[in-house]
């Protein structure tokens, strides 16, 4: 998916089909039940009661049929977005058709009660006596890896399938859909979750003023690097990983490498942070669950990896709180790394236009009125938080304003609407492990960048957002589960 067809890329491809679940999972309240198919995978000991459609309405169809019809739904879905980019649409089919195959049975085999299960009252109760205690979020971490083996070891095979590796367009899909999700559970704690997305914004204008500044700085006088380098590598580490550093690389005019090789050093620090922060995160913040969510949120850079982040550190969080005897409400750790991440993101078509105007009015003039426009901003936003905006939004003022029998219906459409976000997930988490090449990147002298890119992000930026999550979320916690 390479080209483009009459300005449509990959941001407005995942805006349409982001919505088009979301308007389809509605139907609920028409009575019209058009997601029921869509497969669920459940922690299983025996095989044959792993999978499930998520409708019973469609329980004819059994497990195995369920996941072949979601194959299909997402194989048509995804051709026509893939048709509509001007992608080879033969390769795409048989690309995505492995790695939707591949990124399932990786979430089937991390749904095993050996892999996922977490507490000893659920493994006396499987009748086993071990576990990874990865989770129900165990599938995505098994997905990374596998995808990390195919980049690093299998290179043939990964170029073979790269007209479906796109990790940035499955999760930015799955966070359009999210938005619903969560407006339904927003609805339910509508203080609590005010006062989070007011949190939220607060902590990112922190976060731009120090972290941009400090990589900004490091680069240019402690590794000499030029203005070209230093502020792609910036927004890189610092705001949100490729989509920043692709926009300022646009913004200040920087030669298309730059912005590949630090794009590329922040999809492989993003999977290093994501195999070990969710981790320090559930075991050192547990008590501090919504900080968490906004840890991952401010540290892990790329949309993919930070909202996996956020998902896999509520699972082990919840876990470890179940254990003690607390049951919080799911989806608001979470939630929370969505909701700053997508502040994150809202901010960097501002950021881009005042680099380009920085940059065009006085430190590379080009020519005389030669002037960032205001409409560069439109130009640079990112057109899939529209969706997330729009699905929340919606379903907040549903569930806030409708009878209760419609209410019920909404919130199992978010439910069916969700099933889809969880696919769009492992799906994410195997394309970036594919993406992640490290030894072809290493050859292309990108060493010293990555010097910077290590010293900055684990010497400050991942500290100074524990330190802001913690001053700005210390003290909130998700609403428990009740009755």
């Amino acid at each position: 998916m390479n080209g483009k067809s009459q300005g449509l890329n990959e941001d407005w491809l995942s805006l349409i089909i982001g919505l088009v679940i979301f308007v389809l999972s509605l139907g609920l309240i028409a009575h019209m039940d058009l997601l029921g198919w869509v497969v669920t995978t459940s922690v299983w000991s025996n095989i044959g009661t792993a999978l499930a459609p998520v409708s019973k309405a469609y329980a004819g169809l059994g497990g195995v049929g369920s996941l072949i019809a979601t194959y299909i739904g997402l194989l048509v879905i995804m051709t026509v977005g893939a048709a509509a980019l001007g992608a080879n649409v033969g390769r795409f089919i048989i690309a995505f058709t492995v790695v939707f195959w591949i990124s399932y049975i990786c979430w089937i085999i991390g749904s095993n009660v050996h892999v996922a299960l977490n507490t000893p009252d659920a493994m006396q109760k499987a009748g086993i006596s071990w576990s990874l205690r990865l989770t129900a979020e165990g599938g995505f971490v098994i997905a990374l890896v596998v995808g990390l083996i195919v980049g690093n070891f299998l290179p043939g095979l990964a170029n073979w399938m790269k007209e479906a590796i796109r990790p940035e367009l499955y999760v930015k899909i799955a966070i359009v859909i999210l938005g619903g999700f969560l407006g339904i559970v927003s609805a339910e704690k509508l203080g609590l979750a005010t006062s989070l997305m007011f949190l939220g914004l607060a902590s990112i204008i922190v976060a731009y003023l120090i972290f941009w500044s400090v990589v900004y700085y490091v680069a240019r006088v402690w590794f000499g690097f030029s203005r070209e380098w230093a502020a792609p590598l910036a927004s890189g580490i610092s705001v949100c990983g490729v989509s920043a550093a692709i926009a300022t690389g646009g913004a200040i005019r920087a030669r298309p490498t730059v912005a590949v090789m630090v794009s590329s050093l922040v999809v492989i620090f993003a999977v290093v942070e994501l195999l070990i922060l969710p981790g320090i995160a559930g075991y050192f913040l547990s008590d501090q669950p919504i900080a968490a969510g906004a840890w991952m949120a401010l540290s892990v850079k790329t949309d993919g990896a930070a909202v996996a982040s956020g998902a896999i550190t509520e699972g082990l969080i919840y876990a470890k709180a179940a254990a003690a005897g607390i049951k919080y409400q799911p989806g608001w750790i979470l939630g929370t790394a969505a909701t700053v991440k997508v502040f994150i993101d809202i901010f960097i078509g501002v950021w881009a236009f005042v680099l380009a105007y920085i940059w065009t009015k006085h430190i590379e003039p080009r020519a005389a009125g030669d002037t960032a426009r205001v409409s560069e901003i439109w130009e640079r936003f990112p057109k899939f938080v529209i969706g997330y905006v729009l699905t929340f939004a919606i379903i907040l003022l549903i569930a806030l304003t409708a009878s209760a029998p419609t209410v019920a219906a909404v919130k199992a459409a978010m439910g069916e609407a969700n099933t889809f976000r969880g696919i769009f997930f492992v799906l994410t988490f195997f394309t970036i492990g594919v993406m992640s090449d490290f030894r072809k990147l290493w050859e292309e002298g990108i060493g010293r960048l990555a010097a910077v890119y290590l010293l900055t992000l684990f010497g400050f930026v991942i500290w100074v957002g524990l330190v802001i999550s913690l001053l700005f979320y210390s003290g909130v916690k998700p609403p428990l589960v009740t009755g």
